[in-house]
């Protein structure tokens, strides 16, 4: 009986890794098209680089705001 606790521990430790792995993952993805996307904005439009700029960071912010709650989700997933 003691064997199968241990077991359902270790899978739960496993998949709240994978999750948080999963969800760095698809952040920095996301991250990385929010840039090559404003970059290519500016290039075809330099006077509204300002504008742009502080488009992409709060994007970048939400979708790093996004990430953060996942892999705390993931971490409480081992505690609870």
């Amino acid at each position: 009986m003691l064997g199968l606790i241990l077991l359902a521990d270790a899978i739960v430790g496993l998949g709240a890794s994978i999750g948080a792995a999963i969800a760095a993952i698809g952040a920095g993805i996301g991250i990385g098209k929010i840039g090559g996307s404003a970059m290519e904005a500016i290039a075809r439009q330099p006077e509204s680089a300002g504008e742009i700029r502080s488009n992409m960071i709060v994007i970048a912010a939400l979708v790093e705001g996004v990430a953060l709650f996942a892999i705390i989700i993931c971490i409480l997933a081992l505690f609870v």
